[in-house]
């Protein structure tokens, strides 16, 4: 069994027992958060698509830990002008295991 969920702008594949690096959510640690906007479930037999989302469901998760990733370096250079800029960016991050998927 598996669902496609929408968190952050960004669809993800899960299924239960996945750790899945999300985009920050503020909640503490050890904290549950419970996704309802799921786009599919395939549960072996049959397949649910929701239009846009399915009512009646969600996927539940627990907040493992909160981190950011790792440095991406950012460089503007314009030629023959003597103009290099160099910024950097590092992105905010929920870690969640998923613990089930179910019916409301």
């Amino acid at each position: 069994m598996y669902a496609v969920i929408v968190s952050g702008g960004q669809q993800y594949r899960v299924k239960p027992g996945q750790f899945l690096k999300v985009e920050k959510i503020d909640v503490g640690t050890e904290a549950t958060v419970k996704f309802d906007k799921i786009l599919m479930i395939y549960d072996g037999e049959k397949t649910m698509v929701g239009a846009p989302y399915l009512a009646g469901y969600t996927v539940n998760a627990e907040v493992v830990k909160e981190g950011r990733g790792d440095k991406i370096r950012i460089i503007k250079f314009k030629r023959r002008k003597h103009h290099m800029k160099t910024m950097g960016h590092r992105q905010s991050y929920t870690e969640v295991k998923i613990t089930g998927i179910q019916a409301a």
